[in-house]
């Protein structure tokens, strides 16, 4: 009698197991499947209890059941609070992507405009990221469009500089933004710094909210120029009077009652979610934008709207009301949660009348109807994937498509790009971009440079998910190029074990014109599809999209080398510096001709970092 394989214990007796080493501590359960995946990050201001609720055998959703039946060991961490708990619940999510939870899958940083206040005549900006610079931040915008608009219109409103400081400094004549009035020419004393300074004062009055009384301002300034007879000072004015209406205009909704708010709602339909967020600040509107957090057929709306703004406001600081389409599990914990993260108290109110309830009605009317165009987007990518998979003779249905390309200029400034399409649509937190570094490729190589993108591709793959578990992994690869272009892609692939996925090369075709594609296969014959074929048109996008990114990104690569200079190679010169030198001495040839007293002389340059200077550019010769 042979012994039987012991079996791992799961599901509800491996859970019941835990009960005996569990107290009533606040914390948070992590549950693991058999390979030591999480599938499930949880909070409870009382772990036993939370945990015997799991260990019960029925009374479950499928959806947590399905969860139980794989859950082979767990994981506990007490905290001190609750509040604790759900902050780290939600942090655990983010870093895990647990299968079973409410997953935010787009959490970008947000946009800003910055008025700058480390010079005499401050400059308005974009800012994205980290608030590291000295100035004022207003924001956040719900994206660069949101914010790109709003500047366009400050300047025609304003007039306030956007170049930068050393644009500005080698400044002689007026750019062409004062040529269109956008700039009021402050780099060559077409302003007097007191008007520019008050012009400052009025923009950030303007994104505080003070908009009544900058407009009587001006008016009554543009009616004291025309009693003055100095028309063309009030046909200025009046041209600033008309952009700020116009601003206020296109801002669409702007709240008298709500100064400072997110409005948050949420639409579920047939197993999907879309959550739409407009942001309030200073009574403006600026901006909104649609998210759709990975949820189940079976989870209740207060679930997800909960495990949203937990996400939604991990990494940013929350403003001090959100108004939301409806209730959460736990409003008063989340309050806490998000009062302490800001500093000062956090309402969550969910309004039933007036104004507030009106603008969640706009944002709930804008989650139907974006939820609606998403599924049928969705509805049409699976049809196409689908007519993929038939005319390539996939095994099914590609979850996801990379799709390479490369871009140079005889071979200078090359980069590779992959660009990621699936189920979605394009998947552009997937791209990438890969300088090319091979010393030993020939100018314009693109076997070699193909070759060089797809190893270090596989390379990286291989390392990170080597049992293709994270969903990194291709299902069908789209080449830019013919047979030798396919051969040598297959040849990698032989190199690193990897042959089992599909590939296919998109060549130009008769003429190179678009619609008479040919397509290439390892040992198959080049084949064609209908012209009017919308697989046809699906693949063309796919390889236009890897060209516009490739090309994009070359281009940046080459702007970049152009605004190089030796000076960004000498130790301890960074941009500032580089700047100063540049300005003091006109060239960075002229820095390399001067001598040890002059290299001191400059604001900014310590004796020391002038001697490393002088050494960098007399040793070299």
């Amino acid at each position: 009698m042979t012994d039987q394989p012991q079996t791992q214990p799961q599901g509800h007796t491996v859970i019941q197991s835990y009960l005996k080493t569990l107290d009533s501590s606040p914390g948070v359960y992590r549950m693991l499947d058999s390979e030591s995946r999480v599938l499930y990050v949880g909070k409870a201001r009382n772990l036993r209890a939370r945990v015997s609720n799991y260990a019960r055998p029925a009374g479950h959703s499928a959806r947590i059941s399905r969860m139980i039946a794989n859950t082979v060991s767990m994981m506990f961490l007490t905290t001190k609070t609750e509040t604790e708990a759900l902050l780290l619940e939600q942090n655990l999510i983010k870093q895990l992507k647990p299968k079973y939870n409410v997953l935010l899958r787009d959490d970008k940083s947000f946009p800003n405009i910055l008025v700058t206040t480390d010079h005499g005549f401050p400059q308005i900006k974009k800012h994205r990221g980290a608030k590291k610079e000295k100035g004022a931040y207003y924001g956040p915008f719900a994206s660069a469009g949101a914010v790109n608009r709003t500047l366009n219109q400050l300047q025609r409103v304003f007039l306030l500089r956007d170049c930068s400081n050393a644009m500005f400094e080698s400044r002689t004549r007026p750019c062409l933004q004062h040529q269109i009035k956008r700039c009021s020419a402050p780099c060559v004393g077409k302003i007097s710094p007191e008007e520019y300074r008050q012009t400052v004062t009025d923009a950030q009055r303007f994104l505080g909210g003070k908009t009544t009384d900058i407009q009587a301002r001006l008016a009554s300034e543009m009616n004291a120029a025309s009693e003055e007879m100095e028309f063309e000072r009030a046909a200025a004015l009046r041209d600033r009077i008309k952009a700020l209406t116009q601003v206020q205009t296109a801002q669409g909704i702007n709240p008298k009652g709500v100064s400072e708010a997110d409005v948050i709602a949420l639409h579920m339909q047939d197993g999907q979610a879309c959550v739409q967020v407009f942001f309030i600040r200073a009574n403006q509107n600026w901006g909104n934008k649609d998210y759709y957090p990975r949820v189940g057929a079976d989870v209740d709306a207060a679930e997800v709207l909960e495990a949203f703004i937990g996400q939604f406001y991990d990494q940013r600081d929350p403003p001090p009301q959100l108004i939301l389409s409806n209730q959460i599990e736990n409003p008063d914990l989340m309050a806490d949660a998000l009062s302490g993260k800001l500093g000062r108290k956090v309402e969550l109110l969910v309004p039933q009348r007036g104004e507030k309830a009106e603008l969640v009605d706009g944002a709930l009317r804008n989650a139907r109807e974006s939820l609606a165009r998403k599924m049928a987007e969705t509805a049409t990518q699976t049809k196409l994937l689908k007519g993929l998979a038939d005319a390539f003779d996939l095994s099914g249905p590609p979850a996801r498509i990379e799709v390479y390309d490369n871009s140079h200029i005889q071979g200078t400034n090359a980069v590779g790009a992959m660009v990621v399409a699936g189920p979605d649509g394009m998947m552009k937190n997937q791209y990438r971009k890969f300088n090319i570094r091979g010393d030993d490729l020939t100018p314009g190589d693109d076997f070699g440079m193909m070759k060089e993108v797809l190893q270090r591709r596989f390379k990286r793959l291989l390392k990170e998910d080597p049992d293709r578990t994270e969903g990194h992994w291709p299902d069908l690869l789209l080449i830019d190029g013919g047979a030798g272009q396919v051969s040598a892609v297959a040849s990698i692939m032989r190199e690193y074990g990897v042959e089992d996925i599909p590939m296919v090369g998109v060549a130009k075709g008769v003429d190179r014109d678009a619609g008479k594609e040919e397509f290439h296969r390892v040992g198959k014959r080049p084949m064609a599809l209908r012209h009017n074929d919308p697989v046809l048109y699906f693949v063309q996008r796919m390889r236009d999209e890897a060209h516009r990114f490739a090309i994009g990104t070359h281009r940046a690569k080459r702007a970049k080398a152009v605004g190089a200079t030796p000076l960004d190679d000498v130790p301890g010169v960074g941009a500032a510096r580089k700047r100063a030198l540049l300005a003091h001495f006109g060239s960075a040839k002229a820095v390399g001709r001067a001598n040890l007293s002059d290299l001191k002389a400059v604001d900014g340059v310590s004796d020391a970092l002038a001697e490393t200077i002088y050494a960098y550019f007399h040793e070299r010769g």
